[in-house]
């Protein structure tokens, strides 16, 4: 049900407002405040899915209510309210983000199509908000056992910020999914999400990459090239194994950091980026930092919040659903007839030591539905998954 806050001073247009939209639609809850300062307050303590506001009032002002509604609920649409020498004013509003205006005293149809156009809006407002919180199934993160439900729990919070995240964790353990999963449950899933695997870049041409270089900056540069922090402005970057990177590297992310400038190798030309950041490493970063290997600056600049993810031989109830998971993807990538798992064979491959990690589970479990019978037996784990 539809619901709708009126603030407007005047007891008497109040009432002839709410009850117009009462008798236009039964299901509509409309509700009502005699000024900014107590509309605010209901606005803070409910949601509403559409506010129609006066705009001169006593004590604040409509302006002042929408400037503060915008901060406080900006998916809430707002139709000001305005009298006739408030036309400019109105128009104003519009500029400010207000939905739109309807002229006192309110025209019957304009009002009714006006509010139905708005709870249209918030309405695809919320389904898009919903639909954003759904993650592609390609970076699904399998498991219920606690550790996940932590992590799930610290990106839904974490997700909509721009804070710059640190994910640590063993390899095969799926840091990348958990970065994936910051990407597409923020504000900038439209924009570009580009992976740096910093271990696989050459120390000599890592900086190119990431902050891109100018023709001429080396024997090899015979053009102008964009970097990965270019290409990711609006969106998010990667940097996968960040305790690879040179510390030559390392201070020019920091600059990136702080300034939210980059320049490319052999210019002295600033470019702003817009970009979150989020890392991961395989390594004690702190021991890195005590080695003299990494910064401990680029450290703090970075894990403004620390993800760790467990190991797999941590979450072990979660093995099964894993199981389940990859086996109905393989079966589908390879056109074979969907697989199942004896409990014997789960409950042996639960037991077993996976110093590879939900990897090495992957591997396994393609090797065996390749290879099994029908149904995947306690003796084709043993017969194959230590091969």
């Amino acid at each position: 049900m539809p619901k709708i806050l009126i603030i407007e001073d005047e007891a008497a247009i109040r009432r002839v407002l709410v009850k117009i939209l009462s008798e236009e639609n039964d299901t509509y809850q409309v509700e009502e405040a005699e000024d900014g300062l107590v509309g605010i307050e209901k606005i803070k303590k409910e949601d509403y899915d559409l506010v129609l506001c006066d705009i001169k009032m006593p004590k604040m002002d409509g302006v002042e209510v929408l400037e503060a509604v915008k901060k406080i609920k900006p998916e809430t649409p707002m139709v000001m309210i305005s009298g006739h020498g408030d036309l400019d004013t109105a128009v104003n509003t519009m500029r400010l983000g207000a939905f739109d205006y309807i002229s006192k005293p309110p025209d019957l149809n304009r009002l009714l199509n006006t509010v139905r156009i708005a709870l249209d809006r918030k309405e695809l407002v919320v389904e898009n908000k919903r639909l954003k919180k759904k993650v592609s199934k390609n970076y699904e993160m399998i498991g219920n056992s606690d550790g996940i439900a932590r992590i799930k729990d610290m990106i839904d919070k974490v997700a909509p910020t721009d804070a710059r995240v640190l994910v640590t964790g063993p390899n095969g353990t799926g840091k990348e999914l958990v970065a994936h999963w910051l990407h597409q449950k923020s504000d900038r899933s439209k924009g570009p999400m580009i992976e740096v695997n910093c271990a696989a870049i050459p120390s000599e041409l890592i900086e190119s990459e990431l902050f891109g270089h100018v023709k001429g900056a080396f024997t090899s540069a015979a053009k102008d090239r964009a970097g990965k922090f270019e290409a990711a402005n609006g969106g998010t970057i990667f940097l996968d194994e960040i305790g690879d990177m040179s510390l030559s590297a390392q201070a020019k992310v920091l600059r990136a950091l702080q300034e939210s400038r980059i320049q490319r190798v052999g210019s002295d030309k600033d470019i702003k980026v817009n970009v979150r950041v989020v890392a991961a490493t395989n390594k004690n970063l702190k021991k890195e930092i005590e080695d003299g290997k990494f910064r401990e600056d680029l450290y703090h600049r970075l894990a403004v919040i620390l993800i760790e993810v467990p190991a797999l031989n941590e979450r072990r109830d979660d093995i099964p659903l894993l199981i389940n998971y990859f086996a109905d993807k393989i079966s589908n990538e390879h056109g074979n007839v969907n697989k199942s798992f004896s409990d014997k064979a789960i409950k042996l491959l639960q037991n077993y030591d996976w110093t590879g990690n939900i990897r090495e589970l992957r591997n396994v479990v393609e090797r065996l539905i390749i290879l099994g019978g029908t149904e995947v037996s306690e003796s084709d784990v043993k017969a194959f998954a230590s091969k």
